[in-house]
């Protein structure tokens, strides 16, 4: 009988982990996928970039402003509901985008997708927290970063497969499919909303703790340096070293590689070392790549910024799987939504502030904005500054870890 117990429950577990990470996956193919097809789709609507871009830039801002929304959300009428009302808004919206009449009307479509993707990213995170078992958290929380590498690394190829066989309005159309199994595995897997009185809004002392608000600051501070590479990197590859596009394509996939394979491994880092040790280990890995990016790249080529990236990425992978954990970890049981909506805000952000304000230094460093034009040494020079303050940065989330103690899954908050 306890065989048979122990089984079901195994499989019912499975089955969370599965649609949880299918979730994730789908939220970072709408935000990778649709990028290849920019060209495409000005051409079918006679349209400028700048135009264009707004099919991008709507899905990343709904994406990061409906954060805290779908948390809150959550919290007030159930995790379940919520996670698969995000899930069918996300499938009739990419409907919506694959049928839109005119750029404006796809435009409108991705908004609503990234509303769709922001109750997946954020309730994943939720619902990891709602259903792990406590040594089992932190391998949950770096499947779900595997999964999102996965998507970011497969939207591009699968949009590039797609677009000769079905055109532009196919990369749409094959997102909803998805969605909608997803939906079918959720209703069947994950465990029913119990019924709860109302909840008042997360007050800002459960905000200042200082676990939560160290969590939520250094996230903010890694997801901008993460960022940097991806602005800085194919300029830098590409004129300053002179690699082509596709050697430019494959040196900047090596990130992503190492992501894939380093997520389920940095969870169980987790699960076994607790997740102070991890985050700790993490940002030591994350100051030695960024100071390596500043400075190995123009000292020994593409085997340097490889090198760098090497050092970054796995420290990246340690850092997202510990701090989600430790943030969740310390997250009321109310306002479990809430709390995951407010550190998927905080990344968000940190990804903006690497694609306006890092670009910037990065630009100043360069001493023009016309990259087509600037000398390598100039490239390298804004490489150095741009990467210089990013290591610093990461001097700086590496002290607020030090200083504020994360509990480890253990001390959950019930």
């Amino acid at each position: 009988m306890e065989t048979s117990i122990s089984h079901s429950e195994n499989t019912a577990s499975q089955g969370i982990t599965a649609v949880l990470a299918l979730s994730m996956l789908l939220a970072s193919l709408g935000t990778s996928i649709a990028n290849i097809a920019l060209p495409t789709i000005a051409e079918a609507f006679d349209a400028s970039f700048h135009q264009v871009r707004w099919v991008v830039v709507a899905y990343l801002a709904s994406l990061t402003l409906s954060a805290i929304f779908a948390g809150r959300t959550s919290d007030t009428f159930g995790l379940k509901r919520s996670f698969m009302a995000g899930l069918c808004l996300f499938s009739v919206a990419s409907l919506c985008c694959g049928l839109a009449p005119t750029l404006w009307a796809l435009v409108v479509a991705r908004a609503l997708q990234g509303i769709g993707a922001a109750f997946l990213m954020t309730l994943t995170i939720a619902l990891v927290r709602e259903t792990s078992a406590i040594n089992r958290m932190g391998s949950a929380m770096g499947l779900l970063g595997t999964a999102s590498a996965i998507g970011t690394t497969l939207g591009p190829s699968l949009g590039g497969f797609l677009l000769p066989v079905s055109g532009w309005t196919g990369i749409f159309f094959a997102l909803a499919p998805i969605g909608l199994i997803a939906a079918g595995m959720a209703s069947r897997s994950l465990p029913e909303d119990q019924i709860v009185a109302a909840r008042p809004p997360v007050s800002l002392a459960v905000l200042r703790r200082t676990a939560l608000l160290a969590g939520l600051t250094t996230n903010l501070l890694v997801a901008s340096v993460m960022m940097t590479t991806l602005v800085a990197g194919p300029f830098y590859l590409r004129i300053a070293l002179g690699l082509g596009t596709v050697a430019t394509g494959l040196v900047m996939s090596v990130g992503p590689v190492i992501s894939i394979f380093g997520g389920v491994l940095s969870g169980k880092a987790v699960d076994t070392w607790g997740t102070r040790r991890i985050l700790t280990t993490g940002h030591i890995l994350l100051v030695a790549g960024a100071f390596a990016l500043a400075f190995l790249p123009q000292a020994l080529g593409t085997a340097g910024y490889v090198a760098a990236i090497t050092l970054l990425t796995p420290g990246y992978q340690l850092f997202q799987a510990a701090n989600n954990t430790a943030v969740m970890s310390q997250a009321p049981k109310d306002h479990r939504g809430t709390i995951s909506g407010v550190l998927n805000l905080s990344r968000n952000l940190g990804l903006v502030m690497g694609a306006w304000a890092m670009a910037g230094v990065f630009a100043f460093g360069v001493r023009t904005n016309d990259f087509d034009h600037a000398t390598p040494a100039a490239l390298g020079d804004g490489m150095t500054l741009a990467f210089c303050l990013a290591g610093t940065m990461m001097l700086a989330a590496l002290w607020i870890t030090t200083r504020c103690s994360h509990e480890g899954p253990a001390a959950r908050v019930s």
